[in-house]
């Protein structure tokens, strides 16, 4: 229960192996959970029932719903695949093999369930899309070590990785920009140790991380500072709705020069240092300016092709006719 922390149900058949990873419905119904006994598990949250069960050939790493509940995907550790199913019927829809080079450590679908990103100890962010059946993008290298997990925003613009070389990295895999420019953010010295896990909250205008160094940080997305770093050895449930009125923020905000001002575009607070004189950064998150910016390159885009396509043909350079 996630108010009082008692245990509100046991489920059985117990996997007769480590757990890697659950993943529970939106709607709250379902729950799946994969096992180093190469079992995938789904059970009815509410009876506890044994709804199906699916062996693998090889230890399951990963596992994630979908946020529409119709597919499960699992990342498999010996052939590094990835293996998408209908969630009702186990069908399997899509099992990439060779996906990557080396073990998958974690994947996740994008907002629209259409879409999955799959990160390895390769160092490779791949995108696959279910519906073509393709991979539709890779960023090698991505961090100079092992990536150990992803999460997409809600809006499914931005992706974010967390990695063994202690930094977080947030990636625009909307418009494409990381061909050009790599990530949007990096975020650096929040832990002392591997970065094992990341999570942004539902408006997207901070992160959370935790790491092998006894750690969770909460991250300022739009300024790219950590806010707050909880340090325990149990697992709690922290309220961070008034974070900001935490005394270490305001001195950590303080000492950064940092100040909060409401968000014309959204009505999200969000963080500017003092200095700052930019109209647009004074008024605006960094999410509004992205948008704002994609709209108006795609809008430039469309005049030019427009222009291009209503322009007269130019004469042919060879000889004239008499």
């Amino acid at each position: 229960d996630a108010v009082d922390g008692s245990l509100v149900r046991d489920f059985e058949p117990k996997p007769q192996a480590p757990v890697s990873e659950c993943s529970i419905t939106a709607d709250s119904r379902r729950i799946v959970a994969a096992s180093y006994d190469k079992m995938l598990r789904a059970w009815d949250l509410e009876t506890g029932k044994l709804l199906w069960q699916v062996e693998h050939d090889s230890f399951i790493v990963s596992c994630k719903f979908s946020p529409d509940g119709r597919y499960v995907v699992s990342g498999l550790d010996v052939g590094h695949a990835i293996c998408v199913m209908d969630a009702e019927n186990t069908a399997t829809i899509s099992l990439v093999k060779g996906h990557h080079r080396k073990s998958i450590t974690a994947c996740c679908f994008d907002p629209d369930s259409q879409k999955v990103a799959s990160v390895s100890l390769d160092r490779c962010i791949k995108i696959w899309d279910i519906t073509s059946q393709a991979t539709l993008f890779t960023i090698a290298k991505a961090h100079s070590s092992a990536i150990s997990n992803c999460c997409f925003t809600f809006s499914g613009h931005f992706l974010c990785t967390s990695s063994w070389d202690k930094t977080l990295k947030i990636w625009n895999v909307h418009t494409g920009e990381f061909r050009h420019h790599g990530a949007c953010v990096t975020l650096m010295q929040g832990h002392e140790g591997s970065v094992s896990s990341c999570c942004f909250a539902r408006d997207s205008s901070f992160l959370i991380s935790g790491g092998f160094d006894k750690t969770v940080a909460v991250w300022d997305v739009a300024e790219g500072y950590r806010k707050l770093s909880l340090k325990d050895k149990t697992m709690r449930l922290w309220n961070i709705e008034e974070m900001d009125q935490i005394p270490l923020v305001m001195e950590c905000r303080k000492a950064m020069g940092l100040k909060v001002k409401q968000c014309e575009g959204c009505d999200r607070p969000f963080s500017i240092f003092e200095s700052d004189t930019s109209s647009e950064i004074f008024s605006k998150c960094v999410f509004c300016r992205r948008d704002a910016k994609d709209l108006s390159e795609e809008c430039s885009s469309s005049s030019s092709s427009e222009k291009e396509n209503s322009s007269p043909t130019p004469p042919c350079s060879g000889s004239k006719d008499d």
